[in-house]
């Protein structure tokens, strides 16, 4: 049956997302389009997105009341109610069978499929740009991007960072961000997450940028900066347009490059790859990397790097029961089993890792039950208030000697935990000069701009 708005000649879409792509794929492609008209947002892989609204002062002239966003499980129910010709995937992280499951829910309650290709919704900058980008969530690119960054200061030049969106709280209030200090994450009302990725570049001593309107976003940028560093989020495309992109692979999780979307796409477009974590992989998967790769990109260079961890008390692992906090992205979605939490304390020989799931209340009990193949660590989730303090409490909860923290922001200025706490940090080791001469060349053609 042809909608009713095929006969009015304007099209009725439904954005798939996650809190991030989602709306920029709006605002570049649908916010003055006057061809379309967006009818909802679905929301998934994040809790506490859904039941909101994308907020009239983002949405345009064309959307006076704003866009509702519903979760992506009454999918089918929303195209037939808006009776939606178009559903666009724009999310990432997702193996290609799930993407396919999608499309056949669009398919058939009447709606065709779309997947934009990543170029449609660069924005070109007026300033040089790197873009850090990778196989999956949790494959190193904030280290990698903070690497860079630390490089390329060195080298004279103002490098301003800008995030992957994480919209999570009241989306006209997080239209631009600017961090330059720790004060800027309560300033903003950062959830964990979001902490966990702006902390590390502000301890660093970098500008950075995030928020919802990545057009403002950038342009605001521009104006501080020689240098615009992309940090992505997931496996996910850059939002603005490189004129150099770097993807970090990530041995552990071997082929996910080519199975994960949009993962592969990334791979077929990248010019630089580095293969993180050669500290702890395989040499077998090291190979099975490059292979993947270089099957589907072969002008690419390769280079090379360890994944160092280093906690900041290491006298009382040792013999220590411990409870390990992993950042939550990378054991939920990310799917990784285990992350830099569980390294350190193989490294610094923990007596006993102790199972966080007995001890787990209210939604953090709820993540393990969504996810049921998480091991003993417990997923560093803080998407709400209430979602903190249930952390919190689980954490107290446990009967451990110490608590061995990997995400990256230190939660103790987060949390009020009643035991000993080690922050475990991890950073970048590239291995030879490789990536050095990369960014040195690329330094040399900034400066001559």
């Amino acid at each position: 049956m042809v909608s009713e708005a095929v006969n009015m000649g304007r099209k009725k879409v439904i954005i798939i997302g996650a809190a991030g792509r989602d709306f920029h794929d709006f605002n570049v492609l649908f916010r003055n389009n006057a061809d379309y008209e967006v009818v909802a947002f679905t929301a998934n892989q994040i809790p506490f997105i859904a039941n909101r609204a994308y907020p009239k002062e983002l949405a345009g002239s064309l959307y006076p009341k704003g866009i509702p966003i519903f979760d992506e499980s009454l999918l089918a129910s929303l195209i037939k109610r808006f009776e939606a010709d178009v559903c666009v995937q724009a999310y990432s992280d997702l193996p290609y069978a799930e993407v396919m499951h999608k499309s056949s829910v669009a398919n058939a309650a009447g709606a065709d499929f779309w997947i934009v290709a990543p170029s449609r919704t660069m924005i070109k900058s007026s300033k040089p740009v790197i873009a850090v980008c990778a196989a999956r969530t949790g494959s190193g690119k904030s280290q990698t991007t903070r690497y860079i960054a630390r490089y390329l200061k060195a080298k004279g030049l103002r490098v301003v960072v800008i995030r992957h969106p994480m919209p999570y709280g009241i989306l006209k209030d997080e239209i631009v961000e600017r961090y330059t200090k720790l004060k800027d994450l309560d300033k903003y009302k950062c959830t964990i997450e979001e902490r966990e990725d702006y902390e590390p570049h502000i301890r660093n001593g970098f500008v950075l940028y995030a928020g919802v309107d990545y057009e403002k976003v950038l342009r605001a940028a521009e104006k501080e900066a020689d240098v615009i560093l992309w940090d992505g989020g997931n496996n996910d495309a850059p939002f603005i347009k490189p004129d150099m992109l770097i993807m970090v692979i990530d041995p552990l999780r071997p082929e996910d490059e080519i199975l994960y979307y949009p993962s592969e796409s990334v791979v077929r477009i990248s010019d630089v790859f580095l293969i993180n974590k050669i500290n702890s992989a395989t040499k077998k998967n090291i190979d099975l990397a490059v292979t993947d790769i270089r099957s589907r990109n072969k002008d690419a260079e390769i280079v090379y790097a360890e994944s160092i961890v280093s906690p900041d008390n290491t006298k009382i692992i040792k013999g220590a029961s411990a409870l390990i906090i992993e950042d939550g992205p990378t054991i939920t979605h990310g799917g990784m089993t285990f992350g830099a939490g569980t390294v350190a304390a193989k490294l610094y020989k923990v007596g006993k890792v102790v199972d966080a799931k007995k001890y787990a209340v209210g939604t953090i009990r709820d993540t393990y039950t969504k996810y049921p193949k998480l091991g003993k660590e417990l997923p560093a989730m803080g998407y709400s208030p209430k979602q903190v303090r249930d952390m919190q409490t689980t954490i107290n909860r446990a009967e451990c000697d110490i608590v061995l923290s990997a995400t990256p922001t230190n939660l103790r200025e987060v949390l009020n935990v009643n035991k000993p706490f080690v922050q475990v940090y991890y950073e970048l080791k590239p291995k030879g000069p490789a990536l050095d001469n990369i960014l040195s060349a690329f330094a040399k053609k900034v400066a001559k701009i």
